[in-house]
């Protein structure tokens, strides 16, 4: 198995995660405070129309008057949550993928996923000459032959671990596109977020998107509120869970990600299912009206 020795934190690309917060002063809100939503500077973050949208609705359904104020910031995520947490940041709410981790820390997790659980559909970008071998490979069993490349500390490595499948790593985002198409590693799940815009411009003329194959683990971005905002944690609870009830939140997914689901059909047994032990036994896993199937519909 190829493994890429350790350097310095992977700086990989997010969709759902937020930049460093400033730290430096408490800032508990008062009542009637804006809800201060956080603008990626130097990347933009193509989320951010979508979640802006969820927010509002939210706290519409909710009966709020509370105002949303995005602003700007420019850092990495591992710091924006611990200062997101200690409550000393000029913002209210981040989004990101929950992990047991995060749950722990003193933020206030509002447990609707926002995605609808579609940061775990992860396509596989593989090498374009070997297209019609990927057409023959149906099981986890089939893959378990291959080496998937993954950064060394993403998540997403400790997942493919424990279903078995190989996993050869790196410390640089960009390296793992170059690793796949010098044959280092057999294949580079990607999050059907972000496949497009990676691929977008011809950037890696080598590398292609496995036909009709999707790996698929359970997993949840949430907005998560600073311990100084509890009552905007409770308007946004109260909001979603109005929002799922009348359909409008599922309405609302639908139709900024509509387009991209029906770019990348994915018939039912084509989806390699995997565990995610990094999930929190509070994942409301059972609420079926809260998640979407890939190959369902």
């Amino acid at each position: 198995m190829t493994t890429i020795s350790k350097r310095p934190p992977l700086r990989r690309r997010p969709l759902l995660a937020l930049p460093l917060l400033l730290a430096g002063r408490p800032l508990a809100a008062q009542p009637g405070e804006p809800v201060r939503l956080p603008r990626h500077v130097s990347m933009p973050d193509p989320q951010l129309h979508y979640v802006r949208r969820v927010v509002e609705l939210a706290l519409n359904r909710a009966g709020s008057r509370l105002e949303i104020q995005p602003v700007d910031l420019d850092m990495a995520q591992g710091r924006t949550l611990i200062e997101l947490a200690t409550g000393h940041s000029p913002i209210d709410l981040m989004w990101t993928v929950t992990d047991r981790q995060r749950e722990a820390s003193g933020l206030l997790p509002v447990r609707i996923p926002i995605d609808r659980g579609l940061m775990g559909w992860r396509l596989l970008l593989v090498r374009r000459s070997e297209l019609p071998q990927w057409r023959e490979v149906h099981t986890l069993q089939a893959l378990a032959q291959r080496l998937a490349g993954q950064g060394h500390d993403w998540p997403d490595t400790t997942i493919l671990r424990a279903n078995g499948l190989q996993v050869g790593t790196s410390s640089g985002y960009e390296a793992l596109f170059r690793m796949l198409a010098a044959g280092r590693v057999d294949y580079f799940p990607r999050s059907i977020l972000e496949i497009d815009a990676e691929m977008a411009g011809d950037r890696h003329p080598a590398l292609a998107i496995a036909p009709n194959l999707m790996l698929h683990y359970p997993t949840a971005a949430y907005l998560f509120v600073s311990p100084a905002r509890p009552d905007l944690a409770a308007e946004l609870k109260t909001g979603l869970e109005a929002a799922v009830a009348d359909g409008s939140l599922q309405r609302l997914h639908r139709e900024h990600y509509g387009p991209l689901l029906k770019a990348h059909p994915v018939s039912r047994d084509r989806v390699l299912r995997l565990s995610n032990p990094l999930l929190p036994p509070q994942t409301p896993l059972q609420r079926r009206e809260l998640w979407l199937q890939p190959g369902e519909g």
